[in-house]
């Protein structure tokens, strides 16, 4: 999911007035039945022209909005109080919408459930931010650094916004191009897999043993007992590795897998009523690295016995089959060429300078990443006047997390047969 980190922030501030004075107890409502016949619907949105004001705020005026009326100064003879209350502040359709756009870029705009909460909240900030003005605020050092700095990163976000539409822009030519200059990657194979466990289960006689032996050994006792169970352990794998290698002669020669997977277990002692022998369709990122070798065989060709911790496999190529170059795969290589542009680029101006650190002023870098930086906003108040509305949670906003189809999925090695 992508989301404006202004808008991260600016969500983060709505939070302010969590607590209020208690409410008076709740009298009994009526049946549920009855407040739904009374209750009506609520009447849908109506069209708004954009030059028609959908805020106004009176009280304050707000110069970054262009239908402002000024306070009135000490000049015109008015008081304070008279002054203010002809000053008045009105946002049109306009100016909210790109407000809300420059808060959540993207195709995945805020919901009106988020632009009400943005509408109720507003007021405050605008309120509280010319009160600032007025206490000379804004031409403190804590404000002209902060703004140096969030000007740059949103800059800095922009640029990447704009690489990233720029590298959305991929042509089909190029998708053309990348599909018949790499067949392989495209490549469907249906695989037969022989599996051998790499360690042999003790017999029910063993464990019945071991289950008679008393519990309280002494050190040599124990000691001499941990020896033999090694050494049976390792003429297990030894006699299960000869076997494996032994299984893939025969599997070459043609013998039938389900039959040959059934000796491996009943050689390891493993039970498996329904072992996986035919596997799914499967391409070449469907597999671990260690097993990818197995992609470069011919149909009807056996692979040598690849070794993994969890047990011993051998593959048969039953057959492959190039995919056509259809929307789902015309998908998965715009999402990869999009990526590959989006990083190219972006590795242009990251990679582009180059930094000198006095480690006199920082110190020895630390172990591990370093934490994340984000401009600290102000603290709002944690209280609200009596009877002020109080804004529900936002829901989460912004696109689902992109992930590019083509992108080989967190393979582990295959698993052992049920």
């Amino acid at each position: 999911m992508r989301k404006s980190w202004l808008l991260c922030a600016f969500l983060g501030v709505l939070a302010w007035g969590q607590t209020q004075p208690a409410a008076p107890p709740a009298q009994a409502s009526p049946a549920p039945a009855a407040n739904a016949a009374a209750r009506p619907e609520a009447a849908p949105a109506k069209e708004v022209p954009l030059s028609e004001p959908v805020l106004t705020i009176k009280g304050v005026s707000c110069p970054e909005f262009t239908n402002t009326t000024p306070i009135p100064t000490a000049a015109t003879g008015k008081t304070a109080a008279a002054a203010k209350k002809t000053a008045e502040c009105k946002i049109t359709r306009a100016e909210f919408e790109r407000l809300t756009k420059a808060l959540q870029p993207g195709p995945n705009p805020l919901n009106p459930q988020q632009k009400r909460q943005l509408a109720t909240q507003l007021p405050g900030f605008i309120a509280m931010s010319e009160a600032a003005k007025k206490k000379g605020l804004d031409k403190g050092d804590g404000y002209l650094e902060t703004m140096k700095f969030v000007k740059i990163r949103i800059l800095a976000q922009k640029l990447q916004e704009n690489v990233r539409e720029d590298a959305d822009k991929v042509p089909e030519t190029e998708i053309t191009a990348y599909y018949k200059a790499n067949p392989e990657a495209f490549e469907q194979f249906s695989l037969d897999r022989l599996y051998i466990p790499r360690d042999k289960q003790p017999p029910e006689e063993d464990k019945e043993e071991a289950a008679k032996e008393p519990e309280n050994l002494t050190e040599e006792q124990q000691k001499a007992k941990d020896e033999v169970e090694k050494a049976k352990r390792e003429k297990g794998e030894h006699e299960l590795n000869e076997l494996a290698e032994t299984l893939r002669q025969r599997a070459a020669a043609g013998e039938d897998f389900a039959k040959l997977e059934k000796e491996a277990l009943d050689a390891a002692g493993v039970k498996a009523e329904n072992s996986t022998i035919n596997l799914p369709t499967v391409r070449r990122t469907g597999l671990p690295p260690a097993h990818v070798a197995v992609f470069d065989l011919k149909v009807g060709e056996v692979s040598a016995v690849i070794n993994e911790p969890a047990g011993h496999y051998v593959y048969k190529v039953v057959s492959k089959e190039v995919l056509p170059l259809d929307d789902k795969i015309t998908m998965e290589i715009r999402n990869k060429l999009k990526a590959e542009h989006f990083k190219e680029t972006m590795d242009k101006y990251t990679n582009s300078t180059q930094t000198v650190t006095n480690e006199a002023y920082f110190g020895s870098a630390p172990a591990g990443p370093l934490p994340h930086i984000r401009p600290q906003l102000p603290i709002t108040p944690r209280t609200r006047p009596q009877g002020a509305a109080q804004p529900s949670a936002a829901p989460a906003a912004g696109a689902p997390a992109q992930s590019p189809a083509n992108q080989p999925p967190a393979s582990a090695p295959p698993a052992k047969p049920n």
